[in-house]
């Protein structure tokens, strides 16, 4: 009977007015905008996120960036725990904020998390309970269990453990106001997965002294005495996945959270977590705090409300490069590079003082380039032997010099070189056999695209001088490593026009 009193009050949460406002009092306009721009995409767009090891700075989101050939505008960290020289040191707490306040102007979104350490400890400590400890010690990891004594005494005020709890919390309350003096709003994850066992805060839900409870105390300790005013407050689970692990026993009450998260492993989207999050949102945006992999183009297309998802630190390779070009070709997915996600941050960056996010187009076709046949087509299917298998192109401010390979079957590879100026002035040379050839590149006002127009006079027999017209189109694909070029002419000896496709990778 409890259990379904709890279920109906939490669901009649849903009934309720929303307030788009963050939940912390006064808080800072930057904040304000940018809970603003959540609500605007839920339901609209799902954002890329990637959570980068304390003592990594911003190389996982780099990677992924590489891999992906786009780049996750949520960028995620967490305080740490480890010793020294560990990926995961809570020493590396001042180039943390360095380099979000770095990132927040590059244009990311920031959201952070703590692995905190149990206040039966010191840091450092060690992620899991060491094979050897005795039962009886003191909890020294951030997963294992605490004795129903020691967490009733974190949530008791003037006992050891709340002392010690109230020093770990205020450290970290030091770092967050070094990000609330910059103006960097911060989407802040404690406590996550709480409804699980694993971490010593969590899968407490019966009596007074709860998991739920602890949110709240942090909550408290945070706004209410450090008067944070840049936290957009992220309340965390697991999976449902057993009895005792209900979203709703660790609910702490829609005035203490602005958005609901769940993180997901094994690609276990199962609808029912999507939709127990929502109807417990009370209309509050939900996310994916943390995933191994992230959601298909099928799921988001079921599960639309989700507002963003942070792969975790070191699993971006758990996607194939293939899976995540659907993504970046989904409409729905938002990456940093796209116009949605420019234009639909503009408002939010003009709270924060910055102009909106710039991102340099600019096309450097520099390279050693390898024709990719699989993905490549020639018209009238002739084959590959008329066209170049490797190009080396050296592109500066002035030239674009292009030394094309072809293979020769009885002899060495056949190569030729051209010099092109971009200042759209005309150059003749020669071509098919021996034929005057003209011509003329462009750059692209963006500088991202070069066409380059060719016009070959050719006389055949006593018949009048033609010309052949063809233009290329070179543009750049994921994050300039893939050259497409397409060609089109006027064809030979009335065949008609030709065009083909050409996908050359950089090697």
């Amino acid at each position: 009977m409890k259990s379904t009193i709890l279920i109906f009050a939490a669901l009649s949460v849903s009934f309720l007015a929303v307030s788009q406002e963050p939940v912390t009092p006064d808080a800072l306009p930057e904040s304000k905008a940018l809970l603003k721009y959540i609500y605007s995409i839920s339901g609209k767009y799902i954002l890329a996120g990637q959570h980068n090891f304390p003592n990594s700075g911003s190389r996982n989101t780099l990677f992924a960036a590489n891999y992906i050939g786009e780049t996750p505008p949520v960028w995620s960290q967490d305080f740490g725990f480890a010793a020294e020289g560990d990926k995961d040191s809570y020493l590396a707490r001042p180039e943390i904020i360095r380099e979000a306040i770095k990132q927040h102007k590059n244009g990311f979104i920031i959201t952070l998390c703590w692995h905190a350490v149990p206040p039966t400890a010191e840091e450092p400590v060690t992620f899991q309970p060491a094979r050897a400890t005795d039962p009886s010690a003191p909890l020294s990891s951030v997963q294992g269990r605490l004795t129903d004594k020691q967490f009733r005494d974190i949530l008791t005020p003037g006992t050891a453990l709340y002392k010690q709890w109230v020093k770990q919390v205020d450290e970290i309350a030091g770092f967050l106001r070094q990000l609330q003096e910059a103006h960097v709003p911060v989407l802040w994850r404690p406590y996550h997965e709480m409804n699980g066992d694993w971490f010593w805060w969590g899968g407490r839900f019966e009596g007074k002294y709860t998991t739920a409870a602890l949110y709240r105390q942090i909550f408290d300790r945070l706004v209410k005495y450090h008067k944070l005013k840049n936290l957009i407050w992220v309340w965390s689970v697991d999976r449902p996945s057993q009895p005792g692990r209900e979203f709703e026993r660790y609910f702490p009450g829609t005035k203490y959270l602005d958005i609901l998260a769940i993180d997901i492993y094994g690609n276990d989207f199962n609808k029912s977590y999507y939709d127990g999050l929502k109807a417990l949102s009370g209309g509050k945006p939900v996310t994916l705090g943390e995933v191994g992999n992230p959601p298909s183009p099928d799921i988001i297309k079921q599960q639309p409300g989700w507002v963003y998802w942070v792969v975790w630190a070191g699993m971006a390779r758990g996607t194939s490069a293939e899976d995540y070009k659907k993504l970046v070709n989904s409409p729905n997915v938002l990456f940093l590079e796209d116009q949605a996600y420019l234009d639909g941050t503009a408002e939010y960056r003009a709270a924060c003082g910055f102009e909106p996010v710039k991102i340099d187009r600019t096309a450097d076709f520099t390279g050693e380039w390898r024709i990719d046949e699989s993905e490549s087509s020639i018209s009238r299917n002739t084959g590959f032997s008329n066209t170049p298998y490797k190009l080396v192109v050296k592109h500066d401010q002035k030239n674009i010099s292009v030394r094309s390979f072809s293979v020769v079957e009885w002899d060495d590879d056949d190569v030729t070189e051209l010099t092109l100026p971009l200042d759209g002035k005309e150059i003749t040379s020669t071509g098919f056999m021996n034929s005057p050839r003209v011509q003329v590149i462009f750059l692209s006002p963006a500088k991202d695209t070069l066409t380059i127009d060719t016009r070959i006079t050719t006389k055949f027999g006593d018949k009048p001088p033609v010309d052949i017209k063809s233009k290329e189109v070179w543009t750049l694909a994921e994050r300039g490593r893939k050259l497409i070029i397409i060609q089109k002419s006027d064809g030979m000896m009335g065949r008609g026009p030709v065009t083909n496709r050409l996908v050359y990778n950089k090697y």
